[in-house]
């Protein structure tokens, strides 16, 4: 039965658990989470073993990076038009192919720069189709009603093995080497991509218009929308300083003021902690003014890269990075909600297409700025200015009008 029969209750739902197809979507993040979590740590440590430090991190970050800018827009095109389920299973597919190749090199002491930066590549071309599908899906799932605590619960299993996920990755990594963690989140990316292709999603109706002109039809509903564009031009500068303060710098960090993984494993647990804190905080705590929520509440992310860039002990550190992971998970719910609430499905794989090209944009930028201001200034001098972006940037955003406008549905 469809989501508009429940509504008029031919199948009551009083909670997204009770429909099969969106405990599949569940059991598909969670298995696809217990490798993910590890292969941060794991990923870092596999280029610092082969001799690189920031810049040849910088170059591998940015190699999966510009992937996904460049067909982003294509896949949210794509997501409007085919079966997102079946974007799913072969995005899923893609991605666990990458680490697998990355796992291999690794393990047989094949493993450059070079070589990880192109199974990087691939990776980040199967993330562009993925994210504008998955996008979608919760909204096909449940009622309107019910999507804050649908995105909440599809964030509960992730964020659960997340805490100690890269606690157990970096000890892995520091026993076994980061071979291991790598090939196993490359299985877990193949089962997902099996338990995706069941959920038998169609895509809307085509438009019966060329794909160039579904982009334009989609820019022109970005840009009337204020409260969408803005955000995504807070996030550009956002999500770019926090990335590469955090992903790049924090592992350098990590290994030079702490104990190297197993410290920088702790850190990424004490941050999921957070996400999982956070997300039972959405599933109790239903605000009503939801955007206004969403931009105040990723601006606690700044804090870890404070208390890195202070040169903090680490429960300073990790006290932090829990407090960052509980703001930024209350921001991706209810961004998921506002978007899914606010955007009509057959726009929906399009516009958020369009909001993770502008909060991606500038993430190659900044991995290569840092990679060059590594060589003049400190790490932790640079953490400190990606703190000071973060905090900016979000203070300018709570000024847009439209962000107070923007409520919660139901």
């Amino acid at each position: 039965m469809t989501v508009d029969q429940r509504e008029r209750g031919a199948l009551p739902a009083a909670s997204p658990l009770r429909i099969p197809a969106f405990r599949r979507f569940l059991l598909a993040h969670l298995v696809s989470a217990t490798g993910s979590a590890m292969a941060p740590v794991a990923l870092a440590f596999a280029v610092i073993g082969q001799g690189g430090g920031a810049g040849s991190l910088g170059i591998v970050l940015t190699a999966n990076t510009v992937p996904t800018l460049v067909f982003l827009l294509m896949g949210g095109v794509l997501a409007d038009r085919m079966s997102r389920s079946r974007i799913l299973f072969l995005g899923n597919l893609g991605a666990g192919a990458a680490q697998a190749a990355v796992a291999v090199l690794v393990a047989t002491g094949s493993a450059t720069t070079f070589a990880i930066s192109v199974c990087a590549c691939l990776s980040g071309v199967s993330a562009a189709f993925i994210a504008p599908a998955a996008q979608g899906v919760a909204s096909r799932l449940v009622p309107k009603e019910q999507l804050q605590q649908a995105n909440a619960l599809v964030r509960v299993p992730g964020n659960a093995v997340k805490v100690i996920g890269p606690v157990v990755g970096g000890f892995v990594v520091s026993f076994t080497g980061p071979a291991w963690a790598l090939g196993w989140d490359a299985a877990t990316f193949g089962v997902a991509a099996l338990l995706l292709l069941g959920l038998r999603l169609a895509g809307a109706v085509p438009s019966g218009a060329g794909l160039v002109a579904d982009l334009r039809t989609g820019w022109a509903g970005f840009r009337s929308r204020s409260w969408l564009w803005s955000y995504t031009a807070a996030g550009t500068a956002v999500v770019a300083a926090w990335l590469a303060g955090f992903q790049l710098l924090g592992p350098l960090v990590a290994d030079h003021d702490f104990s190297g993984a197993r410290s920088w494993g702790l850190v990424q647990g004490a941050f999921a902690a957070g996400l999982l804190a956070g997300t039972v905080v959405c599933l109790v705590w239903k605000p009503r003014r939801l955007m206004l929520v969403c931009v105040l509440a990723s601006s606690g992310i700044m804090l870890p890269l404070a208390a890195l860039g202070l040169g903090l002990s680490l429960p300073w550190v990790l006290g932090a990075a829990v407090v960052a992971g509980i703001g930024l998970d209350v921001a991706i719910v209810s961004w998921s909600t506002i978007l899914q609430q606010q955007v009509r499905d057959d726009e929906l794989g399009r516009l958020s297409a369009f909001n993770a090209v502008g909060e991606r944009i500038a993430i190659p930028v900044a991995y290569l700025l840092v990679a060059v201001a590594s060589a003049h200034w400190s790490s932790h001098r640079i953490l400190l200015v990606c703190s000071a972006i973060i905090l900016l940037a979000t203070l300018a955003n709570a000024c847009v009008r439209d962000v107070y406008r923007i409520r919660r549905v139901g």
